[in-house]
């Protein structure tokens, strides 16, 4: 019995020893994973994994290790793993599972799990029809590698007088052997490059050493002066760095000023934080607003663009966050306004390609923005593309990109936007009488956007004709308005392709004039007083209409009707003028009962007696022509 007992403990020791290595293993990678070492992280879950070691925590962390490097690929096996395991996650994880499947061209399963996640946070999916609109704002660009990248991270353009200054992760004298460990590349510095008349770049040279420290710079954008500059940098000042409450060395913006073409004076914006990142600054057109990207407490995702106000003494305002016409729960980083104040982002929680694409917005003049547009391929893919700049008159510049095909983690393109972005929708109808239908010329017609802004006016022609040109993909309110008519407001929704959309709008009278034989009932567009099949009993949707009946009888003691139904011809004679009948002296009876005396009304039913067009007996006709005949009429018999 002890040789038994003694081969039991070793087996048991033998799973232990197994058990404990591999929760060890885990252990480490939690660390590393906590210290934003992703790389190594990545490789001590697989390993433990490979060996067939099981555990939703593991594999989130693989999958996030992957997602937050951009392996959009990668990503989706692991949170492949996740949900074969836990069909009910976290709402962040349906996201990211999305995102990724998209990578990997799985965009149907994307946007079910999008789907999914929308239901988990308690919006209500609309029908994915983003696609469509990307492939319309697609093929615009004519692409090419910028001929500036190395084989580490080149990104992040802007304009310096006849210059361009982009931020590189290439290997830099005494910073040969220092990497960060989030992802194994060197610390970034700013390199500057000369544009030829051609837009060819010349080799690349550090751009100033005033503005280079020990950890990254990034990202900077200059005044139009060329005087100042704001530029993205760890929390590092005076040979002093900053650290989170978690230990961490965040981004901030910097500013600094030009003297004598040199560089100085570099301070941190008073709106930073040791406890979150602000980075990748933009300048308004009127360089009195700066924008910049952050994860400050009020963000709605993984970072959001916010504005800050630059006052005349260089002081700053209070940061706004964009709002959620902008910002989702995923990130939004990367602004650029360009001469046209339009403002270029990059985004991964709007509808795209995978990863970061760059998306387009127009900045009104009340500062509310236009619908959001994916700029399409080529310049988007199934990876991330970001950092966007352009010059509004050549229609050339710049973007970032770890595409498939670059020669480093990412690579600046450079572009010629050969279609601009427009898509040429015509809104137009004709102006009509409600009643006689007559085509009503001078009618005003008014556009508005879905907050009631005034976009555009024009009036209808001689033969009542409108035409508007209107942006695709949004929704307007469309108001007539003419002497003598009640003015008339539609809402219409725009294909986001090109084309026309038709709409008709019909006016009614401000007053409608009658006399005895007129049917009143055509004063309020009452053509037909519904009611359930083969019932006569008052709907709600009747009564609605008879109130209107109810109201003019009450205000004209001296007028009389004759209240006549009639039906289609489907149905027998017989059968069709009973119901007709019934519904006629029903109509009487609740007028009489909501206070009309009974010698002020008649009624009867005619059945398809009376027929206004050819659908007789045996004569295959429309829905729509039958419903002709289907008529409640409310003849004036005396006023």
């Amino acid at each position: 019995m002890k040789k038994y007992f003694t081969l039991y403990i070793a087996i048991l020791s033998l799973f232990s020893l197994n058990g404990f290595s591999q929760k060890s293993k885990l252990k480490s990678a939690d660390t590393k994973y906590n210290n934003l070492a992703y790389i190594d992280a990545i490789k001590a879950y697989e390993k433990v994994a490979q060996k067939g070691y099981k555990s939703a925590d593991m594999y989130q962390k693989i999958g996030n290790s992957y997602y937050f490097n951009g392996e959009l690929e990668s990503a989706a096996k692991w949170y492949g793993e996740l949900f074969a395991m836990h069909t009910d996650l976290e709402p962040e994880y349906y996201f990211r599972y999305s995102q990724s499947l998209k990578s990997i061209g799985e965009n149907k399963k994307a946007d079910e799990m999008l789907q999914l996640f929308h239901q988990k946070i308690g919006i209500t999916s609309k029908s994915m029809n983003y696609l469509d609109q990307i492939k319309a704002n697609s093929g615009r660009y004519q692409i090419e590698n910028a001929g500036i990248n190395s084989p580490y991270s080149d990104y992040g353009t802007a304009k310096y007088g006849n210059k361009i200054v982009f931020t590189t992760a290439r290997d830099t004298g005494g910073l040969t052997h220092r990497t960060h460990s989030w992802n194994n590349q060197f610390f970034t510095n700013l390199y500057t490059s000369q544009v030829s008349e051609e837009g060819t770049l010349s080799k690349p040279e550090p751009f100033d050493d005033a503005v280079k420290s020990r950890f990254h710079e990034a990202t900077p954008i200059f005044t139009k002066d060329g005087k100042t500059m704001y530029f993205t940098r760890n929390n590092f000042l005076k040979g002093k760095k900053g650290k989170s409450q978690d230990k961490t060395t965040l981004l901030k913006i910097y500013r600094a000023n030009s003297v004598d073409n040199l560089w100085t004076n570099v301070t941190e914006l008073p709106f930073n934080s040791d406890q979150f990142s602000t980075a990748h600054p933009a300048l308004s057109l009127d360089e009195k607003t700066l924008y910049f990207a952050s994860n400050r407490p009020d963000s709605f995702g993984e970072s959001d663009i916010y504005k800050v106000q630059i006052n005349t003494d260089g002081s700053f305002g209070t940061p706004i966050n964009l709002g959620d016409t902008i910002n989702t729960v995923g990130r939004e980083s990367f602004p650029f306004i360009s001469d046209e104040n339009e403002m270029y982002f990059a985004s991964d929680g709007h509808p795209g390609l995978g990863g970061f694409d760059v998306f387009v917005t127009k900045i009104n003049s009340n500062g509310t923005y236009s619908d959001i547009q994916n700029v399409g391929e080529n310049v988007n893919s199934a990876k991330d593309d970001f950092a966007y700049c352009i010059d509004s008159k050549t229609r050339r510049g710049y973007f970032s990109s770890n595409r498939t095909g670059g020669q480093g983690s990412d690579d600046i393109y450079q572009f010629l936007e050969t279609k601009r972005l427009t898509c040429d929708q015509e809104l137009y109808g004709e102006i009509t009488d409600e009643i006689t239908k007559e085509l009503l010329p001078n009618v005003k017609i008014s556009l508005y956007n879905n907050l009631f802004e005034l976009l555009n006016t024009t009036i209808s022609d001689g033969n009542g004709n409108y035409s508007l040109k209107v942006d695709c993909g949004k929704d307007f309110q469309v108001r007539a308005e003419k002497s003598e008519y009640n003015t008339k407001e539609q809402k219409i929704s725009i294909s986001s392709l090109e084309g026309k959309t038709y709409l008709p709008i019909a006016l009614e009278k401000t007053k409608c004039k009658v006399t005895i034989g007129d049917d009143l009932g055509k004063c309020f567009g009452i053509k037909n007083i519904y009611f359930d099949f083969d019932k006569y009993n008052i709907r709600v949707e009747a009564a609605i209409d008879l109130e209107k009946i109810l109201i003019v009888l009450t205000d004209n003691p001296g007028m009389k009707l004759d209240i006549r139904s009639h039906t289609d011809s489907r149905g027998t004679f017989k059968y069709n003028e009973v119901l007709s009948n019934n519904r006629a002296k029903s109509t009487i009876q609740w007028l009489i009962k909501n206070g009309i005396h009974p010698n002020r009304l008649t009624a009867k039913g005619y059945g398809e007696n009376q027929l206004v067009n050819h659908c007789s007996d045996g004569v295959y006709c429309t829905e729509e022509e039958h419903q002709l005949n289907r008529r409640s009429e409310f003849i004036i018999t005396a006023l």
